[in-house]
């Protein structure tokens, strides 16, 4: 079977995404899973490779078929979207926040057209995309409005826990008002429907808890008796291999040693604290529900390092592994 062609996104020019890319591709483990291509501009990349002591030739490319996909050489589909000039590293400007925001529209556009099989990217900053004047806050709901994909589905995987995430972006007192029988029933079909694409077949998921101890029976809030368990007990009269729900203080270590498959955590700390403890640098996120599958760094674009070298690309190798791993599974489903 030939190696998924994985298109990565360079992320914004002036932050870390860059140096994460070439230090990535200077990787034989990701060569030997997939056909990485880069989407970014090529200046950019010659910068970070001088900055993070990296030689590799760049073979720059209109169309996948071009590629050469062998270590040593980055094939890449250059934007020329940056003037190098004037973009100044570490800083929030309109420059990386549009030229971000290309590269993303780029790597949609092949995804949609198959070719590539998934996609990866680099981090991107919300403020530079609003100072760029594109109307949108975060991957996400980039994604979501490009694919015309009504509220993808996050789920994030660090080694063995797969978590997924009932409420995001919201506050802690809304997303306590978004946990309805309703919503918990839906998103455990939605994540059953995910993994199962993934090719985790006949997955076995567990419900967080909301409240401590998962409410001690009413005890400490009956969100647990009046919310989440009809949900469970509906699903599991439709053949749904569920359970919960179980308190938050073990059900992520229990998820982690294998006891379930997945994790339905409730609200987005709940979940994204558990992973980010476990293995900070290989937790990543995948969006599932669009028309093809993209994983990420869950790592911002560091701007207090970027142009040092610093930087790990552990994030970067292990998102890309992933978008190798579950892209067959995902591609035969669609």
């Amino acid at each position: 079977m030939k190696r998924p062609l994985i298109g990565i996104t360079m992320g914004d020019p002036a932050g870390v995404g860059p140096e994460i890319v070439v230090k990535a591709l200077n990787c034989d483990e990701v060569y030997k899973i997939s056909r990485p291509v880069v989407v970014g501009e090529e200046n950019v990349i010659k910068r970070a490779m001088d900055v993070c002591g990296i030689n590799l030739d760049i073979n720059k490319i209109d169309n996948t078929c071009e590629g050469k996909y062998v270590k040593g050489t980055i094939d890449l589909i250059d934007l020329k979207n940056v003037d190098i000039d004037k973009l100044q590293i570490g800083k929030v400007q309109a420059i990386g926040g549009k030229a971000a925001f290309e590269y993303i529209k780029k790597a949609t556009e092949m995804a949609l057209k198959k070719d590539v099989d998934a996609i990866a990217t680099a981090p991107i900053n919300k403020e530079s995309l609003r100072v760029a004047k594109i109307p949108y806050i975060g991957h996400t709901e980039i994604l979501e409005d490009l694919t015309k994909t009504h509220n993808p589905l996050t789920m994030f995987q660090v080694h063995n826990l797969r978590v997924f995430f009932l409420t995001r972006h919201v506050s802690l007192r809304q997303a306590c008002e978004l946990v309805t029988e309703r919503n918990v029933y839906e998103f455990i079909i939605r994540c059953r429907e995910a993994l199962e694409v993934l090719g985790v077949n006949k997955p076995k998921i567990a419900v967080a808890g909301l409240n401590p101890h998962s409410g001690e029976h009413g005890l400490f809030g009956d969100e647990e008796v009046k919310q989440i368990e009809p949900a469970i007990l509906r699903a599991q009269k439709e053949g749904v291999d569920v359970c919960g729900p179980v308190s938050a203080d073990s059900v992520f270590y229990f998820g982690l040693k294998g006891k379930y498959d997945a994790v339905l955590s409730l609200y987005h700390d709940q979940g994204h604290i558990a992973t980010k403890m476990v293995d900070f640098e290989r937790t990543i996120s995948i969006t599932n529900n669009m028309p093809f599958l993209r994983t990420s760094v869950d790592h911002g674009t560091a701007f207090d390092i970027a142009g040092t070298g610093k930087v790990s690309e552990v994030s970067m190798i292990e998102a890309i592994k992933l978008a190798a791993e579950y892209a067959p599974n995902f591609n035969r489903q669609k």
